[in-house]
């Protein structure tokens, strides 16, 4: 059974969407399960200014993509590559067992959009 927490941000979805012109992406995704997330991030001096996604799958996993980005607008970027599946799992309060792996998506998406963004701040190509 999911938390009342969670079950609001799937009918409820902050940051939902695709954004225009991000500066890093990340895409993510389980085979396993079908869920495929992508997590766009704006960057300014060092801090997640704006972060939205768009997942397709279950509940969880656009509950845990909706709460990734409430945990990660407006931190500083080592803050946000600190935020793991566990944050992610006990912001969602109570996340079944068997929907673990969204928490794990919800973490590696934020990373990867970071990721994204470094490598093209350093010039290492053109990302997603």
């Amino acid at each position: 059974m999911y938390s009342d927490k969670l079950i609001d941000h799937f009918r409820n979805p902050r940051n939902m969407g695709r954004m225009d012109d991000p500066d890093g992406v990340g895409k993510v995704g389980n085979p396993a399960c079908g869920d495929v997330m992508y997590v766009y991030i704006k960057v300014k001096d060092d801090r997640i200014e704006d972060i939205k996604f768009e997942t397709f799958g279950c509940a969880a996993a656009i509950g845990t993509s909706s709460i990734i980005t409430e945990m990660a607008k407006g931190r500083t970027l080592e803050e946000a590559k600190k935020i793991s599946k566990k944050d992610v799992a006990e912001e969602a309060e109570n996340l079944p067992p068997i929907k673990m792996h969204c928490s794990v998506l919800a973490a590696d998406g934020l990373h990867a959009a970071i990721e994204d963004y470094e490598k093209k701040k350093r010039g290492e190509g053109d990302g997603e």
